[in-house]
């Protein structure tokens, strides 16, 4: 009887600790190689386009007559929408990194993104209506003959702020997170490098313009320092990473974070070399 016990003890044992029976507590490495989350990253790049670099644009082209002063404008819907699809497509990427990210500060960085767009997007709109009404973006808020000679003066003193929501603090609170999302989630894409594997054509061909798009952005952001310090802190943590013998790879966003053919469990599955690619040439652009 007791011989009977160990030996269930035994293979008890076995089983839990042999990755290779079923029920393992190490799951077989996938054979399936990641693939490049394509949808992902076109739909990021194509709604920057549109919603971001084009809110201006429709805002030009569409008659006044259809937005009334008292109402949002064209822009202001698009940025409404820009508010909301950003931080979702956000939220998918990190879903996507194959270590998990610290929820809480990706969260935080989210509601803040969200907070941050909505000051800028409330701002923006009531200093369109005051460029439709006469005011003169070359010259300060005191300086502009549209306010200073409003009566009481201290109405001059809600323009200032007014200024400071859309050029400083909607800024800073929309930018900073947003690096910040794009950085936890790099952090997290480092792997034994693959020989056999590159950065497909999709990933290349959305390249360009993307990189186009974070120049266009880091140029009317005035956001230089903060695109720097991020690129400063990618290469950091490439040397880092490639101190542990780890290195970037192409951009897989693969849907786990499983190690797959001969990599080491402890290695990450899906590589990122394009992401930091992108942060070298959208650098020399703005430099």
């Amino acid at each position: 009887m007791q011989a009977e016990v160990r030996k269930r003890q035994r293979n008890k044992a076995q089983t839990s600790t042999n990755p290779s029976q079923p029920g393992s507590r190490h799951p077989v490495p996938s054979l399936e190689r990641p693939q490049f989350h394509f949808q992902l990253w076109f739909f990021l790049t194509v709604q920057n386009w549109i919603l971001d670099f084009g809110r201006p644009i429709v805002m030009i082209i569409l008659p006044l007559e259809w937005f009334p002063l008292n109402k949002p404008s064209a822009g202001d819907y698009f940025h409404m929408a820009y508010n909301v699809i950003t931080p979702f497509i956000l939220l998918k990427l990190t879903e996507r990194s194959p270590r998990a990210l610290p929820r809480s500060a990706v969260f935080l960085c989210v509601v803040t993104f969200v907070m941050g767009a909505s000051i800028h997007l409330v701002a923006d709109s009531i200093n369109h209506r005051l460029l439709l009404s006469g005011y003169q973006l070359h010259l300060s808020v005191r300086e502009n003959p549209i306010i200073k000679d409003l009566k009481p003066a201290t109405l001059i003193d809600s323009f200032e702020l007014l200024y400071f929501y859309d050029e400083q603090l909607g800024h800073l609170m929309w930018y900073i997170p947003f690096f910040i999302i794009l950085f936890l989630y790099f952090t997290g894409c480092f792997a034994q490098t693959w020989s056999d594997q590159k950065l497909p054509l999709s990933g290349w061909l959305l390249l360009v313009p993307s990189a186009l798009y974070y120049w266009y952005l880091v140029t009317e952001g005035q956001i230089f320092e903060l695109f720097l310090l991020t690129f400063v802190a990618m290469v950091a943590t490439v040397i880092h990473q490639r101190s542990k013998g780890l290195s970037p790879g192409p951009i897989t966003l693969c849907t786990s974070g499983r190690a797959t053919d001969s990599v080491p469990h402890r290695s990450v599955s899906v590589e990122s070399t394009g992401l930091f690619l992108w942060n070298l040439q959208v650098c020399f652009c703005g430099i």
